[in-house]
């Protein structure tokens, strides 16, 4: 493995200090894109959904929960996806062991949701294994996953209501972009051999597997890695 450069503490904190510099400067470009994000137009959503939760059948509105916005991300837990019915997708599960006790989010006014078209008793009996008792998780009964372009591939998308109850859609979000939600790769971005995936640009040697072949679902590491 080609290590970078072994330095004295002096040179270290030098080197740090450039750094540091670069890394203000992606923090202000984040805070610019979440200026723009606050900017963007709304649309409404006239369409009646309707979703089954863990107290019976609820409109869109409802999932808000009296709170004034509403994010919603379409994990992949139902029948024609790898690992059911014990399991959602990996990287959905991945996803959901990350989710923050949502007092935080409640606390700005903003409720927080799973969606995915499996049945309440598969996803409570899920949730209850794997240690997400605390999301909120509904049943998508309709089009809805298909009217936001998510029936195929995960997404997270973000809805307001005014004093009239009028919803609109006012983000999405997919691909890499849910990585901000999963404090796993941040964590693994400040070390020195990063994720350890091959897409990454490492010195010659570093340790690098597949992007999603390693990822698993919590529980199961230890015999994977056995």
């Amino acid at each position: 493995m080609t290590t970078p450069p072994i330095v004295s503490a002096q040179e270290w904190d030098a080197a740090l200090a450039k750094m540091l510099v670069k890394e203000k400067e992606f923090t202000r470009a984040r805070d610019a894109l979440a200026a723009e994000r606050r900017r963007m137009p709304w649309t409404p959503v006239g369409k009646e959904y309707v979703f089954d939760g863990p107290d019976g059948k609820a409109g869109l509105l409802d999932l808000f929960d009296g709170r004034r916005q509403l994010i919603v991300y379409r994990a992949f837990f139902q029948p024609d996806v790898h690992g059911w019915p014990e399991h959602a997708c990996v990287g959905c599960s991945l996803m959901a062991d990350h989710v923050p006790n949502l007092a935080h989010l409640n606390a700005r006014d903003t409720t927080f949701v799973y969606a995915s078209p499996a049945p309440q008793d598969d996803i409570e009996r899920v949730k209850t294994r794997m240690g997400w008792e605390h999301i909120p998780w509904y049943t998508i009964t309709d089009d809805f996953d298909k009217d936001l372009g998510c029936d195929e591939w995960h997404a997270t998308n973000a809805f307001i209501r005014d004093d009239e109850d009028r919803i609109f859609r006012t983000y999405s979000i997919n691909n890499r972009g849910d990585e901000a939600f999963v404090a796993t790769w941040s964590l693994l971005d400040m070390t020195a051999l990063g994720r350890q995936e091959e897409w990454e640009d490492s010195p010659k040697g570093y340790p690098q597997t597949p992007p999603y072949e390693w990822w698993a679902w919590h529980e199961t590491y230890a015999r994977k890695n056995a």
